[in-house]
């Protein structure tokens, strides 16, 4: 399902931009709610057109297509599940031939699933992987197929996880691996596309003020007391970095994991 719209600045924080990214286009994927949603309104706002998928939030998908739309921008909103390597390739080439092209990947979807490790199912384990690992060589693999074409252009942007350099708790030692998988592939995958001019980068939230992790949920103050800054982020804080990282000003940063994570790995 599919949508052709348009970016509201209400829909995007409280700053205003400049479109920087005019004339570009995005794909973002898990694009419908939280860092995903702020990531995909920032975009939209700094002048690209944005291409995100979904997989089971359609009410909150066309809610963004809405927002957006009331601004006068243009996107487009695809269900795709991440862990359907056919479904995601087959949604980034879609979305590539009705744009007219694709300069901007962000991979954003992801999963986290706690459990002490005699107990963690192996149907868990290959989930985690498919979605926070696969997924990102799957979606990067398709989309650099449509980058550099009509200019040397190209960003490919993974959020991953301040717990890929700091895991806490008991329960979370595939979540971990699976975002430390994602600086290394980040570190190469710089050296394979750099060529081509296109640059490779890894974003670390720590805790973000979302409905899978609230800034007043049960463990907030916990995470609170392990960060310099005693706070949860706001999705926009991260959209503003992908959102330098998918701009003009940031063409010799490449292969980099950069924290925003509130001092949680200081």
């Amino acid at each position: 399902m599919s949508s052709v719209l348009d970016a509201s600045p209400s829909a995007a924080g409280p700053a205003a931009s400049s479109r920087v990214l005019a004339g570009k286009v995005a794909f973002v994927t898990g694009g419908a709610r939280g860092i995903g949603a702020a990531i995909v309104q920032r975009l939209a706002r700094d002048g690209a057109a944005v291409a995100f998928t979904y997989s089971s939030s359609e009410a909150p998908a066309q809610a963004l297509v809405a927002a957006i739309e009331a601004g006068g921008g243009k996107a487009l909103a695809l269900r795709a599940d991440s862990a359907d390597a056919a479904a995601l390739t087959q949604a980034i080439d879609g979305a590539a031939r009705t744009l007219g092209r694709l300069d901007i990947l962000v991979n954003n979807a992801g999963v986290a699933v706690a459990g002490e490790i005699d107990s963690f199912a192996l149907a868990d384990f290959d989930h985690t992987i498919n979605v926070n690992v696969r997924a990102v060589f799957v979606a990067t693999q398709a989309a650099v197929r449509h980058m550099g074409q009509g200019g040397a252009y190209g960003r490919v942007i993974t959020i991953g996880s301040t717990n890929s350099d700091r895991v806490p708790w008991a329960g979370f030692s595939v979540y971990g691996m699976s975002k430390a998988a994602i600086v290394g592939l980040t570190k190469g995958l710089a050296r394979d596309l750099g060529p081509r001019g296109i640059t490779v980068n890894n974003v670390q939230p720590g805790p973000v003020n979302t409905d899978m992790n609230p800034a007043d949920g049960p463990l907030a103050s916990n995470m609170h007391g392990m960060m310099a800054l005693n706070r949860h982020a706001h999705p926009d804080e991260i959209a503003g970095m992908v959102a330098y990282l998918a701009g003009p000003e940031s063409g010799m940063v490449t292969g980099a994991s950069l924290l925003i994570d509130g001092g949680f790995a200081a």
